[in-house]
């Protein structure tokens, strides 16, 4: 597993059908070291932090594999890494290799894999394409947000190392299901078993499971 770039990006105003909106899903690849901090790297900002943003949504990886995926179904777009707004886009990582819990180095930061990315009305503002948002969920291409566990730098070509597994190995991709299908009972109980699990996520599934 390996970063192929590191992007960041600072909110910025865009206009959709008369509207204004403030989004920070723009991002630009960037040379060099950059720092990872508790909540962001270096040089990137959320825009609206009560849904994105915080501790368990400090960094955003995407995996490049997805990318030739949305070019079958944006022919007309071009597609620069960072165009999802992800922080990092990687290869060999991805929503079914990574469990909630699990740790990775990456350079002398350490991150810990947290929740999949549920896409808002921002993303399909940039695409400017409303049907984005189903096909994001169905295609189970959500990415993956970190919490960071060790401050430090990191840069385009470092190796990314996992150095801790987490024990129920409750995937970002069966995550991903408390959202978009009715998990079955084992995954709802792997899930509130995980002790990583994010408080809003961890409410999701209860809330699934009090209805079973």
């Amino acid at each position: 597993m390996q970063i192929v770039s590191v992007n960041v990006g600072i909110p910025k105003v865009i206009k959709r059908d008369n509207d204004e909106i403030l989004t920070g899903i723009f991002k630009s690849t960037v040379e060099g070291p950059v720092m990872v901090r508790t909540l962001n790297l270096d040089g990137d900002r959320q825009a609206d932090l009560k849904v994105h943003g915080g501790v368990y949504k400090a960094v955003y990886a995407y995996a490049a594999e997805h990318y030739p995926f949305w070019g079958s179904v944006y022919p007309e777009l071009e597609l620069p890494w960072g165009m999802f707004g992800e922080n990092l886009t990687t290869v060999e990582m991805n929503e079914s290799s990574m469990c909630v819990g699990d740790q990775v180095r990456i350079g002398t930061a350490i991150l810990q894999v947290t929740q999949p990315r549920v896409p808002c009305f921002k993303l399909a503002a940039k695409f400017d394409d409303d049907d984005i948002i189903d096909t994001f969920f169905a295609s189970g291409r959500s990415g993956i947000y970190f919490s960071v566990v060790q401050e430090g730098e990191l840069q385009t070509g470092d190796k990314i190392e996992v150095v801790h597994r987490d024990p129920e190995r409750f995937s970002i991709w069966e995550a991903l299901k408390l959202y978009t299908k009715e998990p079955g009972p084992e995954t709802l109980e792997r899930a509130l078993r995980t002790e990583a699990l994010p408080p809003g996520l961890r409410r999701r599934a209860e809330n699934l499971n009090g209805r079973k």
